[in-house]
């Protein structure tokens, strides 16, 4: 009985032997992980300011609740301040959060500095800003300068003149951000063209 030869071509014998390709990985928009995310654009800076410690005295002893104020901005000429109260940390900061995000407000700014010298005033704070040359950085300190970071502010003089409280500081450089007009606004009100802004 002849033996049947059998001829295999070596592409397919490959191809047979060859493990299946495996499955492409799931896609998830280019993210891997939380860290890779892309900043979305309402994320903006939060900054803790302060944070208050209150015991009140009853039969059993002593119950503590705590107050949060927080300074919320977008970097880009948005700023707001938020005062919270709760009997947890987190809770506090929770609460100032969204409230300093209700009240945000936009400033008048120039490239990276205000356009003018201002002061600004709350209660018993009183605050100088002056414009700095670029390079500069934020000269001022305590919550002065979280509500200039917030609001993209990165060059300025900051020098506090009044009360160190940290809520009548921030308010006053608030104010003081609040008070900023742009140098068309000022001519206009003082009578003069635009076009005779060179000359001053």
């Amino acid at each position: 009985m002849a033996e049947e030869t059998v001829v295999i071509d070596p592409p397919a014998a490959a191809a047979a032997v060859a493990p299946a390709p495996a499955a492409p990985a799931p896609s998830y928009g280019g993210f891997r992980g939380r860290d890779d995310r892309a900043p979305r654009e309402t994320d903006g800076v939060e900054k803790v300011v302060h944070i208050n410690r209150c015991a009140k005295v009853v039969k059993g002893g002593r119950r503590f609740s705590f107050s949060a104020l927080v300074v919320s901005g977008d970097a880009k000429g948005k700023v707001g301040c938020g005062f919270g109260k709760a009997n947890e940390v987190s809770d506090a900061i929770k609460k100032a959060t969204e409230a300093s995000r209700k009240n945000m407000f936009t400033i008048c700014l120039k490239d990276s500095t205000i356009p003018h010298e201002v002061m600004g005033s709350h209660g018993g704070g009183h605050i100088l800003l002056k414009p700095a040359t670029p390079g500069t950085g934020i000269i001022a300190g305590g919550g002065a300068r979280a509500v200039l970071e917030a609001a993209g502010v990165k060059d300025v003089i900051g020098k506090s003149l009044g009360s160190s409280n940290h809520a009548n500081v921030v308010r006053a450089t608030l104010a003081a951000l609040t008070a900023l007009r742009p140098a068309d606004e000022i001519l206009r009100a003082r009578g003069k063209e635009i076009k005779e802004r060179k000359a001053l």
